[in-house]
């Protein structure tokens, strides 16, 4: 079996006294889609706010390609190739999808802000921001301000320029959030047509999407993880079952 690509390891994390992540320990494997499920409040943001490094875990260790990323800044980890995608969208409205994407490019490249260049002057960055949204159903929709999209086109424009950093593993924090079915049902086509060219974390509520996708879920249950399997297993786990009693995902 590979090594995994991330690592977490004992994590905990308190707020006050509330102890919102729990001695969570889980890895994620190169290629695979992990999902990460869990009630309203379970702690599933704040665990993917510790892996991306903007927040720090009290205890534990977070093993990152080999690395303990552990007390790196969150900069620092993207840099290593950690992307995270937002429950919000994070797309700059008065650029193009194209734009979006090629300042992604540029940032990778070590051009921060340097994007005082016109994209549409620069063959290889418009072809390269291109391919990334050809990749994510966007192609014919490049040139399109990103304001102007749909909303589903909005989560899909983020995906690609976190891709454009050429990210080791894929955060992906609730993509489908605020998505119709139609747009949710593309979106999953989308991520099976990337699952093994990248690792993803995959939080998300909407549970046809999640069994859809993933290759492994482990559920997150008071800041800890009660179960950890294949979606057949989890699908089938008397207390995954009883931790979403009245939940939508029952």
């Amino acid at each position: 079996m590979s090594e995994p690509i991330l690592t977490l390891d004992g994590l905990e994390k308190n707020f006050g006294a509330l102890r919102v992540t729990d001695k969570v320990s889980l890895d994620v494997l190169p290629g695979e889609i992990h999902a990460v499920i869990g009630p309203n409040g379970a702690g599933k943001t704040t665990l993917i706010g510790q892996i991306s490094g903007s927040l720090r875990p009290d205890k534990g260790r977070i093993v990152f390609a080999g690395h303990d990323v552990t007390q790196l800044s969150m900069d620092k980890r993207a840099r290593a190739g950690l992307a995270r995608s937002f429950q919000i969208t994070t797309i700059l409205p008065e650029f193009t999808a194209r734009e979006n994407v090629a300042l992604a490019i540029q940032a990778r490249q070590g051009h921060s802000f340097h994007f005082l260049k016109n994209v549409s002057k620069d063959e290889a960055l418009n072809a390269e921001a291109g391919r990334y949204l050809t990749d994510l159903g966007l192609g014919n929709r490049a040139d399109v301000h990103a304001g102007a999209l749909s909303h589903g086109e909005k989560r899909s424009l983020e995906i690609a320029i976190a891709l454009a950093s050429e990210p080791k593993l894929l955060l992906l924090d609730e993509p489908m959030a605020g998505t119709g079915r139609e747009e949710t049902d593309r979106l999953v086509e989308i991520l099976n047509r990337l699952k093994g060219r990248y690792a993803m974390m995959l939080v998300e509520h909407d549970m046809s999407a999640v069994f859809a996708l993933a290759d492994r879920i482990s559920v997150l249950v008071y800041g800890a993880v009660v179960a950890t399997g294949t979606p057949e297993e989890i699908r089938n786990d008397p207390k995954v079952r009883e931790a979403y009693l009245g939940e939508e995902a029952a």
